[in-house]
C-alpha cells in the first residue's frame, strides 16, 4: 500500500483566535463555516493576513459564521480590518456589517480606502458563547481580515509591521514552530513545476515535501485559474500527463475534471507529502545555503519548520530564493544587454533603457446563456476602469501591467482592477437586449501571473539562445512554442483600454533550456522550477508556459536524486556528475 501524508484545512480542530480578559481577536480566516465567502491568502506579504472576501459576482453571498468563548461578559468595542476596495468611492462595492448574537452592529463596513480598523459599533455580551456573522451586502467583494472585541474603544494599529508584532503578541503565537519536520527535499508552489519536481523526486525514492498556499494543486492550471497547459512534453511525457490538463477554452467549468485526475495522481504517489493551505513565510539561510522554511496553515495558525539539505522554489513569484537573499531580476533589460534585439520588434519588445514593465496578469472569467432573463447590477463604481468597454466573455488578453505597478507588491491593486474591468465590461454589456439571457457564470478571485522575480542562476537564459538554437551540453528542457511576449494594447493605441494586452511572436523549430538555469547562482542548495527560472524578460516569453515549467520541475527533481547519491548541492550535478544526469534524463523517453 502506498503511503501519503496529506495536511489540509481543517477548522474543527478549533479557532484562531485569542480570548484575554478585555481584548479578543478573531481572525476572520478561521470561521467555521466560510458561507459564501472565500479564504484569500495571495496577499499576506502586503497586508499581513489571509481575508475571507464576499466574492458574490453581483449577488450577496451567504453569511460566514463562527462562535467564540468570552471569559468576561459585558459591554464590547468591536473593530473589523477591511477596505473600502475602489479607494474614493462612496458607493463602496464591498460594504458588508457585522452580527453579534443576532443582532445587526450599527456601522457599515468597507468604507475606508486602504486596510485599516473600522469601528463596527458597540455590543454588550450576556452569554460567554458568542455568535459572529459576516453579512455580506453587495455580492462584490467585500473582504474581512480579523475582528477584534474590545472593553476600551482603543483602536489596533495600522502599521504593517507593528500590526504583526501586535498579532503574535495578542494571539499568543510562539516566536518559531514548535514542529520541525525532515526531509529529503522541500518544494514549495503546487504548480505544474512543483508538482513534476515532486513526482520526479519521489520516484527517485526522495522524501518530499510539497508545500502549496491553495486546497487544490496546479497553479495557474488549477479549477480556481483555469488556464489549460501550453507547450510540449519534452522528456517527461509519462509524468507531465499526470497533471496536466486538455485543451479546452480559458476559464472552463472543465478545468475541474483535470483538478480532480492531477490532485488523485499526486495523492497515490509514494514519498510526498502534500502540505495543502500552507503558505510559506520564513526562511533561514546560512553560509549561502537554505536551513529550513516556515510555513503557516491558512485557517488554524498552526505553523511548521521544514528542513532538508535542498529546496525547490516553485513560488512563480521566487519568494524561498527572495526571503534567502538568491540573486534576481525583475522588468525589461535593455535590448543590447543580452544581444536579444531583432530588426522587427522596435522600442515595445525590449526598450533601449530597461525598466520595470513585465508581462502583465490575468484574472479569468466566464459567461453563461439561460432561457430566462438574468439580472446584473449597474456597476458604476467600475466604469473609470472599463470605460465603454462592453464584453461577455473574457481571454488570455484580459490582462493588466503598467511601469508604475509592481506584479508582487502591488498585486492586490491590480488583480481589484481586473474585476471592475470584468464587472464594468460586463455591465456594459448588459445593457445590450441581446444579452439579457447571459449570467455572470464563473470570475476567479485568484491572480494568474505571467511573470515577476526571476531567481539568477549560473545561466541566464535569453532570446539569444533561441535565436541562435543553441543546444547545450545540460539541455534538459526542450520547446518549440513560439516566443511570447505581451505588452498593453494602450501602450500603441491609447485610446484601447489598459486592461487588454496583444503579443509579439517569435517563431522558432525547437530551442532548449539549460540545466544551470534551474539552480540558483548564489544560493547553494536552491534549485527554482517555473516562471522565476534563470532567464530574460524576453527569454521567458517562450517556457513561461505550463507543460514547459513542468518540465522544468521534472529536471530538478531527477538532479536532487543525483545530489542526494553524492551528497553533492546542485551545482555539483553539473560540475561533477553530468553524464549520469543525463544519462537519467535520457532514461525518460
Amino acid at each position: 500500500m502506498k503511503k501519503l501524508v496529506l495536511f489540509l484545512s481543517l477548522t474543527i480542530a478549533g479557532l484562531h483566535y485569542l480570548s484575554a480578559q478585555n481584548e479578543v481577536l478573531v481572525e476572520a480566516e478561521s470561521f467555521i463555516s466560510k458561507g459564501g465567502w472565500v479564504v484569500d491568502p495571495q496577499f499576506v506579504e502586503q497586508m499581513g493576513s489571509p481575508y475571507l472576501m464576499a466574492h458574490g459576482m453581483g449577488a450577496p453571498v451567504l453569511n460566514a459564521t463562527t462562535t467564540i468563548n468570552l471569559k468576561e461578559t459585558g459591554k464590547y468595542h468591536v473593530w473589523v480590518r477591511t477596505k473600502n476596495w475602489v479607494p474614493g468611492n462612496w458607493e463602496a462595492p464591498g460594504r458588508f456589517n457585522v452580527i453579534i448574537n443576532g443582532k445587526v452592529l450599527k456601522n457599515t463596513l468597507g468604507l475606508e480606502n486602504d486596510w485599516t480598523w473600522e469601528y463596527a459599533g458597540k455590543t454588550r455580551i450576556k452569554s460567554h458563547k458568542v455568535a459572529i456573522e459576516l453579512n455580506d451586502l453587495t455580492g462584490f467583494n467585500g473582504r474581512c481580515d480579523a475582528l477584534y472585541f474590545s472593553k476600551t474603544k482603543e483602536v489596533p494599529t495600522n502599521d504593517t509591521h507593528r500590526l504583526a508584532v501586535w498579532r503574535k503578541t495578542v494571539l499568543g503565537e510562539p516566536t518559531a514552530p514548535e514542529k520541525t519536520i525532515t526531509f529529503d527535499l522541500v518544494i514549495t508552489g503546487g504548480g505544474l513545476a512543483g508538482c513534476a519536481a515532486a513526482i520526479a523526486a519521489a520516484e527517485q525514492g526522495l522524501k518530499v515535501a510539497l508545500i502549496h498556499d491553495r486546497p487544490v494543486l496546479g497553479g495557474n492550471a488549477s479549477e480556481e485559474i483555469r488556464v489549460h497547459t501550453l507547450g510540449i512534453y519534452g522528456k517527461y511525457e509519462r509524468i507531465l500527463k499526470m497533471i496536466d490538463t486538455e485543451h479546452y477554452p480559458n476559464g472552463s467549468y472543465k478545468a475541474k475534471y483535470d483538478q480532480e485526475k492531477r490532485d488523485k495522481n499526486m495523492k497515490s504517489i509514494e514519498n510526498i507529502s502534500l502540505f495543502l493551505n500552507w503558505r510559506a513565510y520564513d526562511v533561514l539561510a546560512e553560509n549561502n545555503s537554505i536551513q529550513y522554511v516556515d510555513a503557516r496553515q491558512t485557517a488554524t495558525g498552526e505553523r511548521i519548520r521544514f528542513e532538508a539539505p535542498l529546496f525547490v522554489d516553485s513560488t512563480g513569484d521566487g519568494w524561498i530564493g527572495f526571503w534567502a537573499g538568491a540573486e534576481f531580476s525583475y522588468g525589461r533589460e535593455s535590448v543590447n544587454k543580452y544581444d536579444e534585439e531583432w530588426e522587427k520588434w522596435g522600442e515595445l519588445w525590449s526598450p533601449e533603457v530597461g525598466d520595470n514593465f513585465v508581462m502583465g496578469s490575468s484574472v479569468l472569467w466566464q459567461t453563461e446563456k439561460k432561457q430566462t432573463k438574468q439580472a446584473f447590477p449597474k456597476t458604476p463604481w467600475a466604469s473609470d476602469v472599463s470605460g465603454n468597454h462592453a464584453a461577455i466573455a473574457g481571454e488570455w488578453y484580459w490582462e493588466f501591467s503598467r511601469n508604475d505597478l509592481h506584479q508582487i507588491h502591488d498585486a492586490e491593486t491590480i488583480r481589484d482592477h481586473m474585476l471592475r474591468a470584468i464587472y464594468g465590461s460586463f455591465s456594459k454589456a448588459k445593457n445590450d437586449n441581446k444579452n439579457d439571457n447571459i449570467k455572470l457564470d464563473w470570475v476567479s478571485y485568484l491572480i494568474g501571473k505571467r511573470e515577476s522575480r526571476r531567481l539568477v542562476g549560473d545561466h541566464i537564459f535569453t532570446f539569444k539562445d533561441v535565436r541562435d538554437l543553441t543546444k547545450f551540453k545540460d539541455s534538459v528542457v526542450m520547446e518549440i512554442r513560439e516566443v511570447d511576449v505581451h505588452f498593453q494594447q494602450n501602450l500603441k493605441d491609447e485610446d484601447k483600454p489598459d486592461f487588454l494586452s496583444t503579443a509579439l511572436f517569435f517563431e522558432t523549430p525547437k530551442y532548449y533550456i539549460p540545466y544551470r538555469s534551474l539552480y540558483s547562482k548564489n544560493i547553494a542548495n536552491l534549485f527554482m522550477a517555473g516562471r522565476n527560472f534563470s532567464c530574460s524578460h524576453v527569454g521567458l516569453g517562450g517556457p513561461r508556459v505550463m507543460l514547459t515549467t513542468g518540465q522544468m520541475g521534472a529536471a530538478v527533481g531527477f538532479a536532487s536524486a543525483i545530489c542526494k547519491k553524492y551528497s553533492v548541492n546542485p551545482r555539483g550535478v553539473y560540475t561533477e556528475h553530468l553524464e549520469e544526469y543525463m544519462e537519467l534524463i535520457e532514461k525518460q523517453q
